[in-house]
């Protein structure tokens, strides 16, 4: 293969031989590979190669950069170029040395283009990586920016009033944000209009002297105090599944004739990858709000528990992509027994959502009927089975009987629960009974005392394990931090403070959690 530009270089070798009339006399050019370089050049000093170890052995202490095999009228001829051209006529050395500038000046010109083209598409592929519609138009404002050169950029979405006008400053770059704060937003006159309808790019040299600006009132041209602008350049941002117009990139510069096509084609290029990122983040915003009040408008508000103080949180997942189906119910069962259920569906979204709703109804149900632990979760897990596909459900139950003062419970392959007698540290307790919902068949209860001034405390994952955390650690650094909410004034705030310790804002799973606090009162 060639580089670009040598069938050039080529053509004017071939030009550059002509007979007496001034007509052709090369009827064929051709480079040659270094083999055959090697056999035809006998004590000619010419090569055909641009391979500079080849060159050197062909053509010891000549500094070649290049060379060419011309055939003309049965003969070989064979001419190069270099510091010292010797016998080579001087009209091929110019034509070559004409034609291997052209050359050069192509191949610094696509190397520009490439270096520009990478950069697009790296600023792209940060973009469209994102999920964060306030980091998103940041980014992509201060890169435009860059590219374009401007003086400073800024992004205004298109929110549409009554009057048809569109409002939001979102982003600004280059700037303070203070710096539009005593002048009103962009409205839909001549010069705003086509970007925030879609209707294509606005570029001006000049915007002063366009005739499309400061037609409106109150503002005939300029605002006094307003940064200068002369050059304008303003793109939208379409969506590419709706069409919708998002909003618009506007650039400015105080000197005339700054922007050019090339800025022009870049802040295009970076408006269509803003595009298709916020789209990416709304339908993920959309998705994972679904299912969030999905699995909100599936979780009770703990009823009051006679001698019972009961604390209850739920944080969908701060980080990743899709909410999970954590969930927890608190059952007052018709003997005065209250139920304690803690769980998890393995799998994200609003499938685990719902799923979770099937299972936290058939466990209602079989709660209601006074069944024991280990049949709950046995009839909930025969009638599951198979509904789950690829996933699967832990759960701890749990049973409060105030009649004899015990806590009687089965574990269906979730975290162990945590038990505070009085006086006493925290223990864990019906780790690795069974296996989950839907896989065990099996579920074995145990029974351990309940008396007044005991804790118990039910959990899942998302509290004490993530992607940077192992599950173990977790779990020792939640049963290090009980004993300081459980002497809090206020366990809800001492909780609150607790899980934010733990996860540090961060948590990228959902969390769900119950403390429940045996006070010994109300006939308990």
């Amino acid at each position: 293969m060639t580089a670009p530009g040598f069938d050039e270089l080529l053509g004017a070798v071939r030009r550059a031989f002509v007979d007496g009339t001034g007509a052709p006399a090369a009827t064929a050019v051709r480079p040659l590979d270094p083999t055959e370089a090697r056999r035809v050049l006998g004590d000619h000093v010419a090569v055909a190669v641009t391979d500079r170890a080849v060159l050197a052995d062909l053509v010891p202490g000549r500094e070649v950069t290049g060379a060419i095999a011309v055939t003309g009228d049965g003969q070989d001829a064979l001419v190069y170029t270099s510091g010292e051209v010797g016998g080579t006529p001087s009209a091929v050395a110019a034509a070559v040395e004409a034609a291997t500038a052209h050359l050069a000046g192509t191949v610094r010109r696509l190397r520009g283009e490439a270096a520009v083209l990478d950069a697009l598409h790296s600023t792209g592929r940060e973009l469209t990586a994102q999920l964060d519609i306030d980091r998103i138009v940041q980014d992509a404002t201060d890169a435009a920016t860059r590219a374009t050169g401007a003086e400073f950029g800024a992004f205004f979405y298109n929110l549409i009033d009554e009057l048809g006008e569109s409002y939001t400053l979102y982003t600004i770059s280059g700037v303070p944000r203070e710096a539009f704060e005593r002048f009103p937003m962009p409205r839909n006159t001549e010069v705003f209009a086509p970007t925030f309808d879609g209707d294509g790019t606005v570029r001006s040299p000049d915007i002063t002297r366009d005739p499309r600006f400061g037609k409106n009132a109150p503002h005939h041209g300029m605002p006094d105090g307003h940064l200068p602008v002369c050059s304008y350049l303003a793109v939208s941002v379409i969506s590419p599944t709706t069409g919708e117009v998002l909003g618009g990139f506007f650039f400015g510069h105080s000197r005339p004739g700054r922007f050019t096509a090339r800025h022009e084609y870049l802040a295009e290029g970076i408006a269509a990858y803003s595009a298709i990122a916020l789209d990416n983040a709304r339908l993920y915003e959309r998705e994972r709000n679904l299912a969030s009040e999905l699995s909100r408008s599936m979780l009770p508000v703990a009823p009051a528990t006679p001698g019972l103080d009961v604390v209850t949180r739920y944080l969908p997942a701060a980080t990743g992509s899709k909410v999970g189906g954590d969930w927890f119910d608190v059952i007052r069962l018709p003997s005065g027994s209250t139920a304690f259920v803690i769980g998890d569906v393995v799998g994200h979204g609003v499938t685990a959502a719902t799923v979770m709703g099937q299972v936290r109804t058939a466990i209602r149900c079989y709660a209601l009927l006074e069944l024991p632990p280990s049949e709950v979760l046995r009839n909930v897990s025969a009638l599951t089975g198979g509904l789950f596909g690829e996933s699967f459900v832990t759960c701890f139950y749990a049973v409060h009987s105030p009649g004899d003062g015990t806590l009687t419970y089965a574990n269906a392959g979730h975290l162990p629960a945590i038990l505070v007698l009085p006086d006493g540290k925290p223990e864990e307790i019906g780790e690795a009974l069974a296996q989950p919902l839907g896989v065990g068949s099996e579920f074995p209860q145990r029974s351990t005392g309940f008396p007044p001034g005991t804790d118990l405390v039910l959990y899942t994952d998302g509290l004490v394990e993530s992607r940077t955390r192992d599950l173990t650690l977790g779990v020792d650094w939640l049963l290090a931090g009980i004993p300081g909410v459980l002497a809090a004034a206020a366990p809800g705030t001492a909780w609150d403070k607790l899980v934010e310790e733990l996860t540090h804002g961060r948590h990228d799973d959902d969390i769900a959690l119950i403390h429940v606090r045996h006070r010994g009162e109300d006939g308990a």
